[in-house]
């Protein structure tokens, strides 16, 4: 019996966990769940899981009388308790943006097992989480599916040398637009992904290729691989995960149909399979799987990340803040879609330049970008 605390658990991916749960009640017990504003969701959650602790972002007035046997925390006290002072094995880390970095921290900190869903804690302070993974003793689990792709692909490696990581991507709803009409393209358009339902900042972060970048990103520090060994592939279908190519010519991939339990799974269960419900894959049905460059042109941010992890110090987390203020800013319809990677390129040229050596100077960095992009929309 594993024991398992879920930071995030009313979005998609802590919902698809507990799926998880519920499916292999013998295997995993819950001893936290944490929630931003989802009240009901988690009361509900609480109620069949029974964990000894929930969190939520703000205190709610009334917590039932039937939920009494559950303590209840919030904000920073309540995820600090979820993710390293409860008793559990694995720490499943699914809440968005920067705010999970101080999660994994203090999971790592606390000798927890990480399975991270989080991109922006890599992103943002990925030497410091790579180190405290390392004193801690145990590997970071990816649980993004491409990252979990690519992590399976390397436990079939025996010895073999990985010399390139090729991530995929499905190219979004804007895969076959141009720049100019891709420009003036409305929150409404942005948020109709093609393959996946995802919450909407990473719907838009998939159309603008932000996502991609970040993955870079993650890849970078999660592998050991510099950038100019991760190639971006894109690949409409979404059945390719990713793949690694080794330095005999192999190249293995992880295929399978778009659902999320599978990496998910994966990791709360590894080294060990187990099943998750998916549909198995059909190739007499899947189709022709077609694979095309990602194009730097049309989605800058390709080439910024690139430039991010060359130059060092700041710049991987004044990309994310940026891009964070500025997806926010589009979402409010403030900017038009083609202002998103503008206002990002144009906080990485004014504070890209800034330290990164301590959680501190990470969370200023991360400050100062979303100044920067504030400043733009204003004038």
């Amino acid at each position: 019996m594993r024991t398992l605390s879920i930071l995030g658990s009313t979005g998609s991916i802590g919902r698809q966990a507990l799926d998880l749960v519920r499916q292999h009640p013998d295997k995993f017990q819950v001893k936290a769940l944490t929630a931003y504003h989802q009240r009901e969701a988690l009361f509900e959650q609480v109620r069949e899981f029974r964990p000894e602790l929930a969190v939520l972002a703000e205190p709610a007035e009334g917590i039932p009388e039937d939920l009494r046997f559950c303590r209840f925390l919030y904000g920073e006290e309540g995820l600090l308790a979820a993710s390293s002072q409860v008793n559990a094995d694995m720490v499943l880390v699914a809440i968005v943006g920067i705010a999970g970095l101080k999660s994994v921290m203090d999971a790592l900190r606390a000798g927890r097992q990480v399975l991270l869903a989080n991109k922006e804690a890599l992103v943002t302070g990925g030497h410091l989480v790579t180190e405290a993974a390392a004193s801690c003793g145990k590997p970071l689990l990816p649980v993004d599916s491409e990252h979990s792709a690519i992590f399976q692909c390397l436990q079939a490696s025996g010895g073999n040398r990985p010399v390139r990581l090729l991530l995929t991507a499905s190219g979004g709803p804007f895969r076959t637009w141009t720049k100019e009409a891709m420009a003036q393209a409305t929150p409404a358009q942005a948020l109709r992904h093609p393959n996946w339902s995802m919450g909407a900042k990473i719907t838009v972060d998939s159309a603008t290729m932000f996502n991609k970048a970040l993955e870079i990103m993650e890849a970078r520090w999660l592998f050991d691989m510099p950038a100019e060994k991760i190639q971006v592939l894109v690949h409409p279908q979404s059945i390719v995960h990713s793949a690694v190519e080794f330095a005999d010519g192999a190249v293995l991939a992880q295929l399978g149909v778009p659902d999320m339990r599978v990496p998910i799974a994966y990791a709360m269960n590894y080294p060990e399979r187990m099943t998750t419900g998916t549909q198995p894959l059909d190739l007499f049905t899947a189709g022709q799987l077609t694979f095309e460059p990602g194009d730097p042109e049309r989605f800058p941010a390709l080439r910024l990340a690139g430039e991010c992890l060359r130059a060092g110090g700041a710049a991987c987390t004044v990309l994310n803040g940026a891009n964070e203020a500025a997806v926010s800013a589009f979402l409010r319809e403030e900017i038009p879609f083609g202002a998103i990677s503008e206002a990002v390129e144009d906080a990485l040229n004014r504070c890209g330049h800034l330290p990164a050596d301590t959680l501190e100077d990470i969370y200023a960095a991360d400050a100062a970008a979303r100044r920067c992009v504030a400043q733009r929309i204003a004038k």
